[in-house]
């Protein structure tokens, strides 16, 4: 666990909302994703094997999406993460705000990516059409480059540190 300095810190707390959030915005993202594939795909709603098995298929492996949502999540952080705390004068806590605004901000994400057939086939490929691990690894990789390059992000590694840079 890293020692928090400053507890009080807006990462801190933006980061512990992302936490509080993950699972119910995992979900999230299964349905946006579905939609996305509706509008792209089959905008008239017309069921055949593919589209029923897209619509009714909720389960499958959840760690390649956690992926995403972490990334997504960091992405967030580097973009709008400072750590000056705001004065909130509607009674609201600090957790609670950022809790609003990380999930307004990522279900507007979710549909501007589900604009794109890249994101929404490899997102596909990682849940609910999931079918081989090396199949879904593959997706994955290519999921977290167009992530990366819609947001103009370069991750750089350097002595096992991981840093975002603006492309």
């Amino acid at each position: 666990m890293i020692q928090k300095l400053f507890p009080l810190d807006k990462n801190y707390i933006l980061r512990q909302a992302q936490s509080v959030l993950k699972e119910e915005l995992m979900e999230t993202m299964v349905v946006e994703l579905k939609n996305s594939y509706t509008l792209l795909y089959n905008p008239l709603g017309l069921v055949d094997n593919t589209y029923q098995q897209i619509i009714e298929t909720d389960t499958f492996p959840k760690d390649r999406i956690k992926v995403i949502y972490e990334q997504l999540s960091g992405i967030y952080r580097f973009k709008y993460g400072s750590n000056q705390l705001e004065f909130l004068f509607d009674g609201r806590s600090h957790l609670e705000k950022y809790k609003e605004d990380w999930q307004a901000q990522f279900t507007n994400w979710l549909r501007e990516l589900g604009t794109h057939e890249s994101y929404v086939k490899t997102m596909l490929r990682m849940t609910v059409l999931f079918d081989t691990e090396s199949r879904a690894e593959f997706a994955e990789n290519r999921c977290k480059g167009f992530v990366n390059e819609f947001f103009k992000l370069k991750i750089v590694k350097r002595k096992g540190e991981l840093k975002l840079k603006v492309a």
